[in-house]
């Protein structure tokens, strides 16, 4: 039976060997060639990490197995989720440096030990090997893979680097330039590339890993071996050469000010990468030094910022069909993720063309999250052309993704009068519209409710779940589970404008527009976002949404708030009267026929006040929000915007970087701006609850 047909059925069975109960963390058994197997199923959780009674216990069946040798020794997992989602990170945050590095020590002894059998070592890896868990896979002699695993490293994402032996047991497998691509950017060798790249030794389906295993045992099976690139870099001079192009690439995308960890890795790797123990000693301290930073503190908090998000989308929605009205931009990739995610997805549109282009779109979408065959033609089966609208009778969820006007939507909505089935649920894809307004043309008020995604929908992982003042508590729970359900992080708000993440964002965009109208280069006002942290600058941001997006969304802000805006720029109006909307055009305020612009600016003449000026009105947004309660709590808001946006995640998220700045140094900064440039710089009242 094929994969999706036995996930149809029920959870693939894994190959467990003779393994029987667990006793603590990891079941063991022998099987009747001698060989030892450990399967690791870590106690009150539906998926592995290596946290320190993990490792623990594996210390005490590595000196079992060296006490009574088997023929081979057989490591996996028995969680369906995969095979270990790393380290167990909940405990770092009480760890002294020192304490941190015992651990390590400790650990790599284990690993160290687990290499040194004299037996084969046999890793089996389904799903996600990533962090701690790839370093565990590493130590063993073979890895074998079924279709779907993966590896990666993404402790940078973290603040950190490997620190379980990945810096030098990685580099020693596979071409080490590609080894340190991995660590340094954090991404996935999916099946495929790991295969390719030497990773796994063998890929094979579930029902034939115990052949697998066998060949392994018997050396049936070729391992991969250091090729000639990897004696190269045993050199001081060949290391030091590509050591200093990492260095100029990273520099570019995570600066060594507030991302010290790939380069702290690129040091270990230039100075001991030719001494393995070196470099194991080298790789603890390190790791050990970068738990302390105050980036890897705030990342770890991003971390859990995202947990909390992911915990809010929890539960089971009852949305088995989806209708999306609309196969535009947005339509096509929402009406994408849902059927790549399970759901049965119809799709509405007046005109034909857009449907056929929305089926490519969902084929692309499917490629670039590695899908296989199978699995991209079941979604694209689930996906389904509905010009006439006949899904709209059976939808439990209908999402109207529309042009981003309230008659148009509105006119929608009364022609859905008597179409829907009983409790079905209506949201609309607005960005800017008020959700109580639109609700007066909805079928039913009680069930109806904004689902603000971002684009591009297929990257961008938040939703504001934005509930109106008559949406009941029901429909928001459902909505939210459908967002988990469907691999997004919802962030539940109530209705204002902007929500939270266009309310911050506007004002930032606008201020950009008033530094140019005063002659500031826009290079020089997206060189000092970037530099502060930002993903992209204001300017780039806003040919990147599209300008008459950012025009409309602007002046729904300005007629609809009580406090006061930046000027709209007459030099913005314009580009939009003569079609320059961005990115999307091929130009806006930039001329993106090259690419996507990436500034960086001589800022010897940028103004004394030009960072703040572009991120304090953020900060009082999200002062103002909060004060409104359309956000839950500033925890939420400082998710929704990194996750949303990209806000500078080595700080923590806007409210955690006001707090760490200090709320009185804030609002008296404010202070100086307001009296400077304007009543728009006026400290919220909402700091006042923040101090």
């Amino acid at each position: 039976m094929t994969g999706h047909v036995l996930k149809f059925l029920g959870e693939t069975r894994l190959e467990l060997g003779p393994v029987g109960e667990a006793h603590g963390n990891w079941r063991s058994g022998r099987d009747e060639s001698n060989g030892l197997w450990l399967v690791l199923d870590k106690t009150g959780s539906s998926v592995n990490t290596i946290s320190e009674d993990v490792i623990r216990e594996l210390d005490d069946h590595i000196a079992a197995a060296e006490a009574d040798k088997p023929a081979a020794l057989v490591i996996r997992s028995a969680k369906q989720a995969g095979f270990a989602a790393g380290a167990d990170i909940t405990g770092f945050e009480s760890m002294t440096d020192q304490g941190a590095a015992d651990l390590l020590r400790q650990a790599h002894d284990v690993l160290d030990r687990i290499e040194a059998l004299p037996c084969p070592t046999i890793c089996v890896v389904h799903g996600a090997a990533l962090g701690a868990g790839f370093e565990l896979a590493l130590a063993c002699d073979y890895r074998i893979a079924t279709p779907g695993a993966s590896f990666g490293f993404p402790e940078v994402q973290l603040g950190l680097h490997p620190g379980l032996g990945g810096t030098f047991r990685l580099p020693a497998l596979i071409d080490p330039t590609d080894a340190m691509t991995m660590m340094l950017t954090g991404k996935t060798a999916h099946t495929r590339r790991a295969k390719s790249q030497g990773i796994a030794d063998a890929v094979v389906e579930e029902r034939h890993v115990a052949g697998a295993i066998a060949a392994a045992r018997d050396g049936k099976i070729e391992r991969q071996t250091p090729g000639l690139k990897s004696r190269a870099f045993s050199f001081d001079q060949a290391r030091s050469l590509a050591a200093r192009q990492m260095r100029g690439k990273t520099e570019e995308k995570a600066p060594k000010e507030h991302y010290p960890a790939p380069h702290a890795l690129i040091d270990l790797w230039e100075e001991h990468g030719d001494d393995r123990k070196a470099m194991q000693k080298a790789e603890i301290d390190s790791f050990a030094r970068l738990l302390e930073t105050e980036t890897s503190k705030n990342l770890r908090r991003v971390f859990f910022l995202q947990q909390s998000l992911k915990d809010a989308g929890r539960g089971d929605d009852g949305i088995v069909h989806v209708h999306v009205i609309g196969a535009g931009a947005m339509g096509a990739e929402i009406a994408a993720i849902a059927a790549i995610k399970g759901k049965i997805v119809t799709l509405g549109d007046i005109e034909t063309d857009p449907l056929g282009k929305a089926v490519r779109t969902a084929a692309k979408i499917c490629e670039a999250k590695h899908l296989s065959g199978p699995e991209t033609r079941d979604a694209l089966d689930r996906l389904m052309p509905d010009p006439h609208g006949y899904g709209l009778a059976h939808a439990d969820l209908v999402i109207e993704a529309a042009s981003e006007e309230q008659e148009i939507k509105e006119k929608i909505f009364k022609g859905l009068k008597g179409k829907l089935k009983k409790d079905a649920i209506l949201v609309t894809n607005t960005s800017s519209l008020s959700v109580d307004d639109l609700a007066s043309a909805a079928p039913a008020k009680s069930r109806f409710a904004g689902l603000h995604y971002f684009n591009p929908v297929s990257k961008i992982d938040l939703v504001e779940v934005v509930k109106g003042s008559a949406t009941n508590d029901k429909t928001a729970s459902r909505l939210a589970a459908y967002c988990g359900a469907t691999g997004k992080l919802p962030a539940l708000v109530t209705d204002y404008p902007g929500f939270v993440v266009n309310r911050a964002l506007v004002p930032y965009m606008l201020e950009a527009m008033v530094l140019m109208d005063e002659g500031v280069p826009k290079e020089v006002i997206d060189t000092a976002a970037i530099r502060f942290g930002m993903p992209m600058g204001p300017v780039t941001l806003a040919d990147q949404v599209g300008l008459d997006i950012g025009l409309h969304v602007a002046e729904s802000l300005a007629e609809s708030l009580d406090t006061s805006m930046p000027p709209i720029s007459d030099d913005l109006r314009s580009r939009v009267d003569k079609g320059e909307l961005g990115k999307k055009t091929g130009k806006g305020f930039y001329d993106w026929s090259d690419g996507t612009p990436h500034p960086d600016a001589d800022m010897e003449h940028a103004p004394d006040d030009l960072t703040d000026r572009l991120i304090l009105p953020m900060l009082n947004a999200c002062a103002e929000v909060l004060r409104k309660g359309v956000a839950r709590d500033a925890d939420q808001l400082d998710a929704a915007m990194i996750f949303a946006t990209g806000w500078a995640p080595f700080r923590g998220g806007p409210m955690h970087y006001a707090k760490a700045r200090g709320i009185p140094d804030i609002t008296k900064r404010l202070t100086d701006l307001e009296s400077a440039h304007g009543p728009r710089f006026a400290p919220d009242p909402g700091w006042s609850d923040l101090g």
